[in-house]
């Protein structure tokens, strides 16, 4: 057995790429449009990971849009989706300079939540061991839910 994707329904596209990309900093690996069905589906995984996802062998975020609109909601029992980032105070503020609501702030330099336009929550962690606690984040209070 091999974990190939998680899957998430985005409601506008281009939001949810310039989060995924521009934001997160993930990059697309493979794209599919069916008429018939009515979607598109676009496949994107970590940088490092993106030459095997192109080879389908990396695990991939799949982002399914729907043509024919629809209400998703995200619920707390899907949990996050994680990803181990190289500076978490860099990824941070980045986000935040997007618009993007930093719930759980890196207040420890290790851990953040944020969440995509859709309301996927995302859990970053730092890769290796923990920042030193700085501000801005260090006293910043969470907001939301994560």
């Amino acid at each position: 057995m091999r974990y190939l994707h998680t899957m998430v329904r985005v409601s506008d596209l281009d939001a949810s790429l310039e989060f995924y990309t521009q934001g997160l900093g993930l990059v697309e690996v493979r794209r599919k449009e069916s008429e018939k069905g009515r979607f598109t589906l676009v496949f994107l995984a970590a940088p490092e990971d993106a030459e095997q996802g192109a080879a389908k062998a990396a695990p991939l975020m799949e982002l399914t849009y729907n043509w024919d609109p629809e209400e998703y909601s995200g619920g707390r029992n899907f949990g996050h989706l994680a990803y181990e980032v190289d500076d978490i105070y860099g990824i941070c503020q980045h986000l935040s300079d997007m618009g993007v609501v930093i719930n759980r702030p890196p207040r420890d330099g290790h851990m953040a939540f944020v969440r995509s336009p859709d309301g996927i929550s995302f859990e970053l962690l730092q890769k290796g061991e923990a920042l030193s606690p700085s501000e801005p984040w260090l006293t910043m209070e969470n907001s939301g839910s994560w």
